[in-house]
């Protein structure tokens, strides 16, 4: 039997203490409350995000080791992923799609019915997004949407949620825009929440739960200023490209 708290009657800024999640299944915190802005806000700067699937209750998750992307390391280019940015003729541009590149994310993938982005998770991350608390990076071939990756940010913290490619390289070009901005903004981390070989092959880390909430409590205080995000201009693959530090060797 399997005993979680229950969020109903809790303060939305509350949470149990990630320490206390589940061994099995690795990271289960938590159950119930709802999705309200508050509520996710105080989620993800404590460590803790949502991830259930349709039908199924609101399921709160804070996994031990936990996944993360050191921006320092991903704004650099592979060889391969630098020949791509040369020649595609992309577009990248940074929260002029967010509900698309969710949309996106949702479909169907492989075969499967669908995802675990569910219709409100898509309109709780909306309402997110209006508020300045979450954001996106888009990839384009002409009015085409071809990658993209969004997520909450919570002070210098970014929680990455979901990436797509509709075309081959389109969400690597996505997450290298967005790690480049992220370091330059001083933001050192990008959680990928759960590990998996794709984002450890793109070069994830895993990182113990009790460094990362380390880690992550300075840099929820450090506020950013949202308006930022929409200061961004757009630029080619081939800018992105001049723009990140080529591979050494």
């Amino acid at each position: 039997m399997i005993r979680l708290p229950l969020l109903d009657h809790w303060p939305p800024q509350r949470f149990p203490d990630p320490s206390q999640a589940l061994a099995d299944p690795p990271g289960l915190l938590a159950f119930g409350g709802d999705l309200s802005p508050e509520r996710l806000r105080a989620a993800y700067a404590q460590g803790v995000f949502p991830w259930f699937n349709e039908g199924e209750p609101i399921l709160w998750w804070s996994p031990d080791p936990r996944c993360v992307f050191r921006t320092e390391r991903l704004r650099q280019p592979n060889r391969s992923l630098r020949r791509l940015l040369l020649r595609c003729g992309w577009r990248v541009t940074v929260d002029r799609d967010f509900a698309g590149v969710m949309r996106c994310c949702a479909a169907p993938r492989d075969g499967q019915p669908g995802t675990w982005i569910s219709e409100e998770m898509i309109q709780a991350y909306a309402t997110l997004h209006a508020r300045g608390d979450a954001h996106s990076v888009e990839v384009w071939d002409g009015n085409r949407l071809v990658g993209g990756i969004y997520g909450v940010a919570s002070g210098r913290l970014f929680s990455g949620e979901s990436m797509f490619s509709r075309e081959s390289g389109g969400s690597k070009v996505a997450l290298l825009a967005l790690a480049r901005l992220l370091h330059a903004w001083g933001c050192p981390l990008l959680d990928a929440q759960v590990s998996n070989p794709h984002l450890l092959g793109l070069g994830a880390e895993e990182m113990p739960r009790a460094e990362f909430i380390t880690a992550l409590r300075p840099l929820v205080l450090q506020r950013m200023d949202p308006a930022a995000w929409l200061d961004v201009s757009p630029l080619t693959a081939t800018e992105l490209a001049q723009l990140s530090p080529a591979p050494a060797g």
